[in-house]
């Protein structure tokens, strides 16, 4: 194994995963409510590709746009959780250089790429709401295909740059990341090199993608809103506020965690270290978890398909 020393002038090939420095003694029991979740988050995403998969009167755009959505969450778990719950029960604290990046590619790209999906389905709820008769000739199973390629495209080649830069600097010293998780800046730290581009990189293009999905989801439930409030029909008025509801505190909780991450990052010194290690790993979980139940389950059409799906395995 590399050596953890400071002064080791040999090329790093795999790193040490260090979880909560300050607070190793609660590993084993943060490792249960992580556990939790992290089951409810794989089997409630299972669950709806399955349901979605099986049952043909699903098979329209708004359901493909919650397969999507369950998959990034899918992946976005298998790549973080699974580390994570082993060095807290196994002390399996190495990774191996590329894993590490890949680890950090995954993270990178498919998280704004949550963020378009959000983006997507807001329009969707938009045109359904606000343009019902055109919805059919404009929501189509082409335009999913077509925002599914530009969900990914956009995302993974604007966001490769970064586990690319970072993985290039010359790691010839430390090797411990104090992170659960291969995040970019936690291992650009361990670099000999100035690694100044990589976090302006990083900053300007992930903030722009995010900033720009969540002002057009902004703009969506504006619309939504006002014309939801010209309702006549008070019962379609209410069902469209329950949902367009909940759907955007949930995009706002995905949001906040995500800003408080990236605070706490910048204001190290002032927070301790083990609070946004937490909420890093926090993010990669709570909203996969949610995500399925306030998105899918809450529609009629996909409760019924789930009970189906259940009776026939019983």
């Amino acid at each position: 194994m590399t050596s953890p020393s400071n002064y080791s002038t040999a090329p790093v090939s795999e790193f040490l995963l260090i979880c909560f420095p300050n607070y190793q003694s609660w590993q084993h029991w943060l490792s249960l409510p992580l556990s939790l979740l992290f089951l409810l988050a794989m089997g409630a995403n299972t669950t709806l590709l399955i349901t979605i998969w099986l049952e043909a009167s699903l098979h329209e755009p708004m359901y493909y746009l919650l397969s999507l959505l369950s998959l990034l969450d899918i992946v976005l778990c298998l790549t973080v959780i699974p580390k994570v719950l082993a060095i807290f029960w196994f002390d399996l604290r190495s990774i191996s250089f590329s894993a590490c990046f890949l680890q950090m590619f995954i993270m990178n790209s498919f998280l704004p790429m949550e963020s378009c999906t959000f983006m997507v389905m807001a329009y969707d709820r938009y045109v359904a709401i606000c343009h019902p008769l055109r919805y059919p000739s404009i929501i189509t199973d082409q335009f999913v295909a077509k925002a599914s390629v530009f969900i990914v495209i956009r995302n993974a080649l604007l966001l490769s740059p970064v586990p690319i830069l970072t993985a290039q600097l010359h790691y010839c010293g430390k090797n411990v990341i104090e992170n659960c998780i291969c995040a970019n800046l936690s291992v650009s730290r361990l670099s000999c090199d100035n690694f100044t581009l990589n976090r302006i990189y990083q900053f300007v293009v992930v903030w722009t993608l995010l900033g720009s999905d969540f002002i057009l989801i902004f703009l969506s439930y504006t619309f939504i809103l006002r014309a939801v409030l010209r309702f006549k029909d008070e019962g379609a008025a209410a069902k469209a506020l329950s949902t367009c509801g909940s759907h955007f505190i949930l995009i706002l909780f995905f949001s906040t965690i995500l800003l408080v991450v990236v605070l706490t990052n910048v204001a190290r010194k002032s927070v301790p270290m083990d609070i946004p290690i937490l909420l890093n790993v926090l993010h990669h979980l709570i909203p996969p978890a949610l995500n399925p139940i306030v998105y899918g389950f809450r529609t009629k059409e996909l409760k019924q398909g789930c009970q189906k799906l259940l009776r026939w395995g019983l």
